[in-house]
């Protein structure tokens, strides 16, 4: 079984701007959540995957992904998924040996970035940059899937902080 391992931080500063190696386009969105698994699909610049990840809540999930067509995974976007769609830009950055992966939301969810980082093991301890502030791991609504249903721009400043 692939599993993922990732941690979630909000960020404090816009000091990892400085050390961005290549950022992506996301475009992505759901065909399927339920409270055992979710269904996506992603265009991210001109690669289409189809992704099937476990919904179990915290640093390690069961994920699974496979390349399909640019146009069908076009097609699933527009009429099947669930609006609104997850728009992104994925910033990649180095620090303290791994690649952090700095998600800057669009659309309905414009205003949120979250740093990701992913571990070999859930127990991995980790050189923290000056940029990355709470972890959030832990709290569903920061998870993508959940931001179809419940989309940054609708967060109380509570839930924001």
């Amino acid at each position: 079984m692939a599993t993922e391992i990732e941690r979630k931080f909000l960020l404090v500063s816009d000091e990892w701007r400085q050390l961005i190696i290549r950022s992506e386009s996301f475009r992505q969105g759901y065909l399927s959540n339920n409270k055992r698994a979710s269904v996506r699909v992603r265009i991210a610049d001109n690669k289409a995957t189809l992704n099937i990840k476990g919904m179990t809540l915290g640093v390690e999930r069961p994920e699974y992904e496979y390349e399909i067509p640019l146009h069908d995974a076009a097609e699933l976007l527009d009429q099947l998924c669930e609006r609104p769609l997850i728009e992104k830009t994925r910033h990649f950055v180095e620090f303290g040996g791994k690649l952090w992966e700095i998600d800057e939301f669009h659309g309905d969810n414009a205003g949120l970035l979250v740093a990701e980082v992913e571990l070999d093991s859930k127990d991995e301890v980790i050189t923290m940059p000056s940029w990355a502030g709470k972890d959030v791991s832990h709290l569903e609504r920061y998870y993508n899937v959940c931001l179809t249903q419940y989309p940054y721009s609708r967060w109380t400043a509570e839930e924001r902080g």
